[in-house]
């Protein structure tokens, strides 16, 4: 059995700033995530018919906003699309980019 304890850093960054990016960036991948199970998910219904005119265009002003909001909270963060796709190892990345 090899020994994992070389993987791991000797210490973990605790200062305020680090932690708070770090959960903050967790959280926009969270969201992002979702952002985009739910872009897949108009789309498709959008595609099979069964949303009205005003439904898709308030679908897409939402989706619209929702990026928009995106964007700035990364901007403020200075993180990046890239940033918040986890590598799952041999599962691939998380996000679709």
């Amino acid at each position: 059995m090899t020994d994992r304890r070389g993987l791991l850093p000797q210490r973990l960054e605790t200062d305020s700033e680090s932690v708070e990016r770090d959960l903050f960036k967790l959280v926009l991948t969270i969201i992002e995530l979702v952002r985009q199970l739910m872009e897949k998910q108009a789309l498709r219904r959008v595609d099979e018919g069964d949303l009205t005119d005003e439904q898709v265009e308030g679908l897409g002003t939402g989706l619209m906003h929702l990026e928009e909001a995106m964007n700035e909270l990364k901007a403020r963060y200075d993180l990046t699309t890239e940033d918040l796709n986890l590598d799952l190892g041999p599962l691939g990345r998380l996000l679709d980019t």
